[in-house]
């Protein structure tokens, strides 16, 4: 059976985005998006941590600001790591 993940979001940029060039000149750029939606009459937002790899990475460092509006598709994935004090973080991102 086929299966999809994927996610198309509307919102603003939280802040500027940072890049980072690794070995091999492979360039991430990452940054968070705020989406708004209104119930009844009190407004709701959800931030979405964003991570871009390659060409698109390299044109969403150069274009996009803090506050921006943005469109993006992307798929959904989570991951854990150990942060500096050595705890566990697990966190959602759109790829």
């Amino acid at each position: 059976m086929a299966s999809v993940n994927k996610i198309h979001l509307l919102g603003n940029l939280g802040r500027d985005p940072e890049t980072k060039t690794f070995e091999g000149d492979r360039v991430k750029t990452w940054f968070s998006i705020a989406t708004t939606k209104k119930i009844k009459d009190e407004k709701v937002t959800q931030w979405h941590n964003i991570v871009m790899w390659g060409k698109v990475a390299e044109i969403g460092a150069k274009y996009l600001k803090k506050g921006n509006p943005v469109y993006l598709e992307g798929e959904v994935t989570y991951r854990k790591y150990t942060n500096k004090d050595g705890n566990e973080v697990q966190t959602t991102e759109i790829v």
